[in-house]
Formats: structure tokens, sequence, C-alpha cells
């Protein structure tokens, strides 16, 4: 995985799966858009879980060499967050939608006739 990218966790222990989860995803998006030029993802599990039980947020801003995708994924009254993966999943869904609704705009071919488009067989 290219490391111009770094990834804190935050009140989380470090794990390989999940750097590797992480990576999936960065490959997925990269995907899209070519290089990562950098990025910061942060992982945190807030201490203010007492009520709710343990929900997580991810923050991810990362940079191409055309545009920015910037999500703040600190949604605690989710319940599906309490699985740190799921949290994971849908913050680089919802990169994955903000890279692909300012592509769309500047974009002359649709990324379906290039074969990348997230409804395609190579997007799984």
């Amino acid at each position: 995985m290219n490391h111009d990218v770094q990834i804190f966790f935050h009140n989380i222990e470090q794990t390989d799966s999940l750097v590797d989860a992480i990576d999936k995803r960065l490959l997925k998006l990269a995907r899209y858009c070519g290089h990562i030029i950098t990025g910061r993802i942060v992982i945190d599990s807030p201490h203010n879980h007492h009520h709710k039980g343990k929900v997580y947020s991810v923050n991810i801003d990362i940079h191409f060499a055309d545009s920015d995708v910037r999500v703040s994924h600190e949604q605690h009254d989710k319940s599906e967050h309490e699985d740190l993966y799921v949290a994971i999943r849908d913050a680089f869904n919802i990169a994955e939608r903000q890279f692909l609704a300012k592509d769309k705009k500047h974009r002359k071919k649709p990324l379906r006739e290039l074969g990348l488009s997230p409804d395609s067989e190579e997007a799984a």
C-alpha cells in the first residue's frame, strides 16, 4: 500500500487486521483517482461511551493530485458503529461518494465507460 497516508489510532490498539482493512479501502479509493499524494486517517474510540456503548469515529483526509476528500464520521448515535470495521467501511463509502461526485463534474467520460464504475465487477 502507498504509505503516503498516515494512520493514527486514539484509544485503540493498532492491529495488523485494522491496518489491512484500511489499506484495502485505500486501494479501492485510489483506483478511482490514481495517486494519493498525502493523507491522514484517524480512528478514535471516544471516552464518552457510558450511556451508548463504545461507538467509534473515523476521520479521513486524503489529498489527490486534483482534489481532496475529507470525511469526519462521528455519528455517535449509530449503534452499528460499535463495530470498528463497520465504522471504517461507512467512512470510506462516504469518501468514495465524495470523490465520485467531485470527479463526475470534471470528467469527460463516465467512469462506467472506463470500467471503473462502482457498479462494475472490477469495483467489487
